[in-house]
């Protein structure tokens, strides 16, 4: 599990059917993007220069996304969000949120909260979707400091997007730096049932534990953090924490 979101490559279907020609062109560029980044930009910028619509901005996104140019891809997508809302389509609220995601993966908190906020705003996402811009508006917070908005999406996140351990590894990790353990070790649970195997939610594991006083629960969290997914940023924080314990020899 990775703490940036992946974007996904498929888009919600809309209300009203794509023309055929336009909805062929669409799913080969989306599988171009997913298999083949510069080849899709090739194509959307093909499209682009012979008429595309915001379809074409959206994937151009993606194959942006692809490559970790974030911001080139936020960018991108809020094109096509903008070309959707004109058109009344009802992928304009995904487009806005895939825009805030990386924002959020740019490191642009601001940027993502205000594409988020319109993804939110017209209520049109549903379910996972739905939850994970959720999740996503609760790191933008987080990141600017306003804690309380947060854990009000966070909440709507662990039910919206119950199945995804980064919801509840991120409400059990804001659970203890706002002082409230007993929803800490609830929500932590609830991450270990999903990702066991995954290193930032057993560091956090042992984060919780150590706040809470069980050392021993704290030592063997981090231990197996520390064994999971070596060289990632968990890992070498739980082998960190993990040092604290090491005795020094003595004469």
């Amino acid at each position: 599990m990775m703490l940036a979101m992946v974007l996904a490559t498929q888009a919600p279907t809309a209300l009203t059917a794509d023309i055929s020609p336009v909805r062929q062109r669409y799913e080969h560029c989306l599988e171009l993007a997913a298999k083949d980044p510069p080849a899709a930009e090739k194509e959307a910028t093909s499209w682009m220069l012979g008429g595309g619509t915001f379809l074409a901005h959206q994937c151009l996104g993606l194959s942006y996304t692809a490559r970790d140019r974030w911001s080139a891809g936020a960018a991108e997508f809020e094109i096509a969000a903008r070309g959707a809302d004109v058109a009344r389509d009802d992928r304009a609220a995904y487009f806005w949120a895939q825009a805030g995601n990386a924002w959020l993966a740019a490191k642009d908190a601001s940027k993502a909260r205000a594409d988020l906020d319109a993804a939110l705003s017209p209520h049109t996402l549903v379910g996972l979707q739905s939850g994970e811009a959720y999740l996503d508006r609760a790191r933008a917070y987080v990141a600017t400091g306003d804690m309380a908005a947060a854990r009000a999406d966070l909440d709507h996140a662990v039910v919206e997007a119950d199945r995804d351990p980064l919801a509840w590894l991120l409400s059990a990790t804001l659970a203890r730096r706002t002082g409230d353990l007993a929803r800490a070790k609830k929500d932590i649970a609830e991450a270990l049932a999903r990702a066991s195997d995954d290193a930032s939610v057993q560091l956090e594991a042992g984060n919780i534990a150590a706040k809470d006083g069980d050392e021993a629960g704290a030592k063997a969290a981090w231990g197996r953090a520390a064994a999971l997914q070596p060289g990632s940023a968990a890992n070498k924080s739980a082998i960190a924490a993990l040092a604290q314990f090491d005795t020094p020899n003595t004469p």
